[in-house]
């Protein structure tokens, strides 16, 4: 499981013209599920999500998590991210979750998300999206668990 975080002052998603989510400031999150993933996987990528410190404080240095700022958070399914580009010039998806399980495993972590954390938004899983925003810093982390 991947999560490309990105600090943003704001962000949206827009699905066959209409938006369906949007956040000011906080964290955009592309979610990548491999197979193996899990719900166990899904706890402990949401406890690292909601706790990453990658908001400045008063001193200016990333001691600060999206819960410290109540900042909004805008999960987006993204199964790029587990592409493996090691070998010739075409990405394989051959370690991606195939899309029915994915799509139950993305749910699960985006109803644990809302259960712990608000404001939360989100894509539609398997849509053709288009994701705007303004990356802060820029500031982007890859998590892996």
């Amino acid at each position: 499981m991947r999560a490309l975080l990105q600090r943003v002052s704001q962000a949206s998603v827009v699905v066959d013209g209409a938006s369906v989510g949007e956040i000011g400031s906080g964290l955009l999150i592309f979610l990548g599920l491999d197979q193996g993933d899990n719900r166990d996987a899904a706890q402990r990528m949401l406890e690292k999500i909601l706790a990453y410190r990658v908001f400045p404080d008063a001193d200016g240095r990333m001691n600060r998590s999206v819960v410290d700022i109540a900042g909004g958070v805008l999960l987006v399914s993204q199964f790029t991210l587990s592409a493996d580009t090691g070998k010739g010039l075409r990405p394989s998806f051959s370690s991606a979750m195939p899309p029915q399980e994915a799509r139950v495993l993305y749910a699960y972590l985006l109803q644990a998300l809302q259960q712990r954390h608000q404001p939360v938004a989100a894509g539609v899983f398997g849509a053709d999206m288009q994701v705007s925003l303004v990356n802060d810093g820029p500031v982007t982390f890859l998590l892996e668990v």
